[in-house]
């Protein structure tokens, strides 16, 4: 149903496109298509080859007054092949759609309404604020399934801004979710943002009903099957000499029987750019994250920290570290990567060394291409 909503949205948009008389769409079909090849030994050795295509078409057409109309719809079409020989791969194969949008927009204001990526907060790569995507930092491709709503967004003359949001139809568990909404409720929310000194701040709320029926978390016997869930996120970035941030967010599940109600987490960063040669970047950041029984005591506590340096080469090469460490679990994360990037060719050559069970974000799955110890290939080709 929420697929035929959003093709019946583009369409209408198409339709509106060509009512005037003498109004003129332009269109682009452009797509991605990116090749990988991996190895890990998590915890047998086995090999992953894949191939993925997105192909994207836009249109938009300029109403007059400032004023234009635009509009995406994209796929995400994938087969890969994985195993321990050639002769024992595992074949999977998948098409769905990855961004189903259209939008009206002004100088100032702009309704979003179909599939489409929703992210914002100060934080990079342990962000609190990861409600509607799941964005790892070591993808190259930052790839991320979008969701299905309304999006308004109005923008100040002072550059603060307003968001409001309504979400339907969204049934996977998304950012750090381990309890998938309840499809058939609509999610609402919204956001300020205000400028404040050398930098911003926000304040961002989010309502929803979880569907405890399909939680990834061992759940009492009778508890409901429908709880409200509700978040009150802050974050704020100013320019300092380094760049700092602090992202936090509240939220409680509204549970009968489970008693960890209460969630919080709290990011502090910083980032910096050094004098070393091309260019040395910086980037810190450490996560804690709190279940409770009550919003202020203490309870079962997770805490993450993560260092990132990242160096240009030139003008086609580009040098990246990172590492994750768990404080909790003793387990640290390690990635290298080189990225080589012409005009429509990226090439990039990624190695790791991680935990058998790739567990940084709580219900991202217990597989992953970048568990274990091995490396990756990835050869993207942009038309």
């Amino acid at each position: 149903m929420r697929i035929y909503v959003a093709k019946a949205l583009l369409l209408a948009a198409v339709a509106a496109a060509g009512a005037g008389a003498g109004v003129c769409a332009e269109w682009d079909l452009r797509g991605q298509l990116s090749f990988w090849l991996a190895a890990h030994d998590r915890p047998a050795r086995e090999a992953a080859l894949g191939v993925r295509y997105i192909p994207t078409l836009s249109f938009k057409v300029d109403l007059g007054r400032g004023s234009g109309l635009d509009a995406e719809a994209s796929l995400n079409v994938t087969g890969a092949a994985q195993g321990p020989s050639l002769g024992s791969l595992a074949t999977s194969r998948a098409a769905k759609p990855y961004r189903l949008w259209v939008r009206f927009s002004t100088a100032r204001f702009e309704a979003r309404a179909g599939l489409q990526k929703i992210n914002f907060g100060s934080a990079m790569l342990l962000r609190p604020l990861m409600w509607f995507d799941r964005i790892d930092p070591n993808d190259p491709l930052q790839l991320t399934d979008g969701v299905y709503g309304l999006l308004l967004k109005y923008t100040f003359l002072d550059n603060a801004n307003i968001w409001m949001w309504g979400l339907v139809g969204n049934d996977q568990t998304k950012g750090w979710e381990t309890v998938p909404s309840n499809r058939a409720a609509p999610e609402f929310g919204g956001r300020v943002q205000l400028p404040a000194l050398s930098g911003e701040l926000a304040l961002t709320y989010h309502h929803r009903l979880l569907d405890t029926a399909h939680s990834l978390v061992p759940l009492p016997p009778g508890e409901k099957g429908s709880v409200a869930e509700d978040r009150l996120g802050f974050d704020g970035k100013w320019d300092v000499g380094p760049g700092v941030w602090v992202e936090a967010v509240l939220a409680h599940q509204d549970y009968l029987l489970y008693p960890l109600r209460y969630q919080k987490m709290v990011n502090v960063g910083l980032d910096y750019t050094f004098g070393l040669g091309n260019g040395l970047h910086l980037l810190a950041e450490h996560l804690v994250i709190d279940a409770s029984a009550e919003a202020w005591s203490g309870g079962e506590t997770r805490s993450l920290s993560a260092l990132s340096l990242d160096y240009p080469l030139g003008i086609l090469d580009r040098l990246k570290g990172m590492a994750f460490h768990d404080w909790k679990t003793g387990d640290w994360y390690r990635f290298a990567s080189w990225q080589r990037t012409y005009d429509r060719w990226s090439i990039y050559l990624i190695g790791f060394w991680n935990p058998d069970r790739y567990q940084i974000y709580a219900g991202s799955g217990a597989s992953n291409l970048f568990a274990g110890k091995g490396f990756q290939i990835t050869v993207v080709f942009n038309h």
